[in-house]
């Protein structure tokens, strides 16, 4: 872990990443490519300095409330948080300020900021999405090694529900020949199902792979799945996008099941959902009506 000095922690559509890199270990990271020219090695997490200080000054200077939107590129529930409670920090800032907030995550250590959470819901909006990938317990902790398990998930997803915070899952990656079944997906979708979540971004069956991510990705194929990295390299090639097979059916029962349920599940509506900052009104007394 090393701290780094930042200027500012709002991206211009309202994205924070506190913590830069992972210690999650999830063998398909996509943040590890090289495009986003993280200059440290990925599991020494850079942690940018004053996070807390810097995201109040940003939200006292907007025009007007918003969503602020976090982990999209890093966890922002790794181990390292139970430590420096930067999350926490910043979340207590959002509630201060009266924004919204959206957080992605696949650690039940969101738990601990449950309060703070529902303080924001109360105001504006607070929404919790959770990534799921593996229905089968014991190979998300071969692909997903040092996170909540999909069970653990679930249950962050049952909490939420009853505490009245929305949710929204990422249903990606699925990995080709890997968890790429009907059985995986309907696994998981009863979980939605029974959590009522909000929506589920899907983005078709596959997983997405370039120069950083790839590598990891293939030495990790061949501790776990011997022969597997050659299956990929004689069926993808160098390509970005790796589609499973079995992705047109795949995607058929998604849809299905999604408007059967009204889940949300078109990409647009479910960031135009995510985006949309909804500022809660105080009842007006009755003294108010004269």
């Amino acid at each position: 872990m090393h701290y780094a000095d930042y200027k500012t922690i709002l991206s211009p559509n309202n994205g924070m990443n506190i913590y830069r890199g992972c210690t999650h270990g999830c063998i398909y990271c996509d943040s590890r490519s090289k495009c986003y020219r993280m200059e440290h090695d990925f599991e020494d997490i850079e942690v940018k300095r004053n996070a807390p200080q810097i995201l109040e000054d940003q939200l006292k200077r907007k025009r007007s409330k918003c969503m602020v939107g976090t982990g999209a590129m890093c966890d922002p529930y790794i181990p390292l948080e139970e430590e420096l409670q930067m999350t926490g920090q910043c979340l207590s800032v959002i509630e201060r300020n009266g924004f919204g907030v959206s957080i992605i995550t696949k650690s039940s250590r969101v738990l601990r900021d449950l309060d703070l959470l529902k303080a924001i819901n109360k105001k504006a909006r607070c929404v919790i999405q959770v990534t799921l990938t593996t229905y089968d317990e014991e190979l998300c902790k071969k692909i997903e090694p040092n996170v909540s398990t999909t069970y653990e998930r679930f249950r962050v997803l049952m909490r939420m529900k009853e505490e009245g915070i929305p949710t929204v899952v990422w249903l990606c990656p699925i990995l080709p020949f890997i968890n790429d079944t009907e059985e995986n997906l309907r696994g998981l979708l009863d979980y939605c199902i029974e959590a009522d979540v909000k929506g589920i971004l899907c983005f078709g069956f596959g997983v997405t792979l370039r120069e950083g991510d790839r590598e990891y990705f293939y030495q990790n194929l061949d501790k776990l799945f011997p022969g597997m990295k050659e299956r990929y390299i004689d069926t993808y090639g160098e390509s970005y996008s790796c589609n499973s097979p079995d992705n047109p059916r795949l995607m058929s029962i998604f849809t299905k099941v999604c408007k059967e349920h009204n889940i949300l599940y078109k990409t647009d509506d479910v960031f135009g959902y995510l985006k949309q900052f909804e500022p809660k009104s105080k009842q007006s007394s009755l003294f108010d009506q004269f």
